[in-house]
């Protein structure tokens, strides 16, 4: 069945072996994004809710429901969706109303192109999905993958950085010096740790020699031992990208340009559905960022015994076993960043650049060098 389908598409595209790609990279783009990525967010808000309501002793949401369907509130992102989406969209009449509207789709859309890096589970074999396989059997494998760079993380860094943009932008265009003041504060802060989350992937790139997140992933085992996190730098390679990965979403205890209990954020000046695109751009990047550590440093969507695993059942079954793996491992990675938030306190503005520039940088430059020891001394 599954055969028959890529067969008929393969031999009715146009532009032949070209328009199949593009097809297959477009279906796998979709997917991901579609099937996961924004379902994952969706439920993100929910567990952030119910978490926080549980550290602060309260109920949280539980009144959203379909009947006596309540799904411990589960259905309450849903409900907000829908409020969000016809709520009045106001727009402040001294705003830039081009650039106040362009600002929430450059905060959401790159996080969102940067996810077509990230391979997210085994390779189908197309004309024999249905059979049990060698490894190595294989004449015609369709990466999970939407594109496949040889510099896939530059490409991540550089659509990262041009969220910046929304951030800077949203404030400027509201003609409001809070909220303007508010874009400054974020977008210093995401220049800062974007570097050292640079320098972290530089230390990989020396250990792995490649920046392409799916050679990264062929690279690794499929046991712990062999995972990308084994060995020194690469532990302190990890710890920089988490850290500078929490300040780079905005997450607490860097949520210093969001904290309206204490100040003005860059989006003061949203509602609706604009407002919307900002709240959920901030759980895409928490995925994004996840699925990224996971690939440099947790094996990506390999586990132990995937290999006789591979040999015992049919390729299109393995594959789905591969990508339910893959999504437990970014699941539990986003709840970690969700946990933290009841646990530390918020940093001030000048503590936060402090930490980025004069301590995590340094770091991260001895830890390319480290990781340039550590490759010499092993071979």
């Amino acid at each position: 069945m599954l055969d028959s389908i890529f067969t008929f598409f393969a031999r009715h595209l146009p532009y032949g072996s070209a328009g199949f790609a593009a097809f297959s990279a477009l279906v796998k783009s979709a997917a991901l994004i579609l099937g996961f990525i924004m379902l994952l967010a969706g439920v993100l808000t929910w567990m952030e809710r119910r978490q926080s309501a549980m550290m602060q002793d309260r109920l949280g949401p539980n009144r959203a429901n379909i009947g006596r369907f309540k799904a411990w509130g589960l259905l309450h992102f849903v409900a907000d969706a829908v409020k969000m989406i016809f709520k009045e969209d106001f727009v402040p009449p001294q705003a830039n109303k081009l650039l106040f509207a362009l600002a929430p789709m450059l905060a959401l859309a790159p996080v969102l192109i940067a996810t077509a890096i990230i391979p997210f589970g085994a390779p189908l074999c197309y004309g024999r999905m249905t059979e049990v396989l060698a490894p190595g059997a294989c004449a015609m494998p369709i990466e999970l993958q939407a594109a496949r760079l040889d510099a896939g993380l530059l490409f991540y860094f550089a659509l990262a950085s041009l969220a910046i943009y929304g951030t800077a932008l949203a404030g400027w265009a509201s003609r409001n010096k809070w909220a303007l003041m508010g874009g400054m504060r974020a977008s210093s802060q995401m220049m800062s740790y974007e570097v050292t989350m640079g320098m972290a992937v530089m230390a990989m790139f020396v250990i792995y020699g490649t920046l392409e997140p799916g050679a990264m992933v062929n690279a690794q085992g499929d046991w712990p031992g062999q995972w990308g996190i084994v060995g020194v730098p690469q532990v302190i390679a990890f710890v920089l990208f988490l850290t500078a990965a929490i300040a780079e979403n905005k997450r607490t205890p860097f949520d210093i340009p969001e904290g309206e209990s204490e100040i003005v954020g860059y989006f003061v000046e949203y509602s609706g559905m604009r407002f919307g695109m900002f709240y959920l751009g901030e759980f895409i990047e928490i995925i994004t960022s996840s699925a990224i550590m996971i690939t440099v440093f947790f094996g990506g969507w390999r586990f132990p015994g995937a290999g006789h695993l591979a040999a015992s059942l049919p390729n299109w079954l393995f594959v789905g076993a591969s990508v339910v793996v893959w999504s437990l491992k970014v699941f539990l990675f986003c709840a970690f960043q969700l946990l933290i938030r009841w646990t530390l306190p918020r940093m001030r503005p000048d503590q936060l650049l402090r930490l980025g520039w004069q301590r995590l940088l340094p770091i991260s430059i001895a830890n390319v060098v480290l990781a340039a020891g550590w490759i010499l001394l092993r071979r």
